[in-house]
């Protein structure tokens, strides 16, 4: 099997719907800026032209939903063409790359919500994509005050239309993921305010960075 090549300037942000992963992005990038490096951030799905085109079918509450295996394969066509086009060439030249979300979440929102076999995610993580991330900052808050949160922001596209008990088994499949990855994964208490939550996020890639 391919092996994953692990990139210490890859940073990911994962965590459920209003977790602030987007609040945390601008102050990680804001600490890198500041220090003189090069950053690179991005988006899943999308990042690229043809990924945003593969985001609008994803999330589109336009035409029959898809299933679940649809959904998943369409998530890693827009993931490998933003891998290629984005994250790789940045990553070459020596550039941070930060991500709101990535490989995490196929395992957390299709694995653990759809319900969908998770060596097949492996699998396609190795073939279609090939690289993994050097810290991943999951953003971790209760289903509840995320829904709560996400309300407020008015229009919910298909995914963050679905119930409840989706979103727990999202939440409970990242903290699996967590659990069973330390070295990589840093838990942030997101239920903080979001100042303390990024001070927090930046503390940790401070951290990283001098320790690289």
């Amino acid at each position: 099997m391919t092996a994953l090549v692990t990139h210490p300037r890859l940073i990911t942000l994962e965590g459920g719907e209003g977790a602030g992963k987007s609040t945390v992005l601008v102050a990680l990038r804001t600490f890198l800026t500041g220090a003189g490096d090069e950053v690179v951030c991005t988006r899943e799905p999308g990042g690229t032209p043809l990924a945003e085109l593969i985001r609008g079918l994803l999330l589109s509450r336009d035409h029959e939903p898809p299933s679940a295996e649809t959904e998943l394969l369409l998530m890693f066509a827009a993931r490998a063409q933003l891998v290629r086009e984005v994250m790789l060439p940045a990553l070459q030249r020596g550039a941070w790359v930060i991500s709101d979300r990535f490989i995490d979440a196929s395992h957390a929102y299709q694995g653990g919500g759809r319900g969908l076999d998770g060596d097949f995610i492996t699998l396609l993580e190795r073939h279609a994509v090939g690289i993994r991330p050097g810290l991943t900052l999951l953003l971790d808050v209760p289903v509840a005050i995320g829904r709560e949160r996400a309300s407020g922001r008015g229009f919910a596209d298909r995914i963050e239309s679905e119930q409840d008990a989706f979103f727990q088994r999202v939440h409970d499949a990242y903290r699996a993921r967590a659990a069973a990855e330390p070295q990589r994964f840093r838990v942030i208490d997101a239920t903080r305010t979001p100042q303390a939550v990024a001070a927090e996020a930046v503390a940790q890639l401070r951290h990283w960075r001098t320790s690289q």
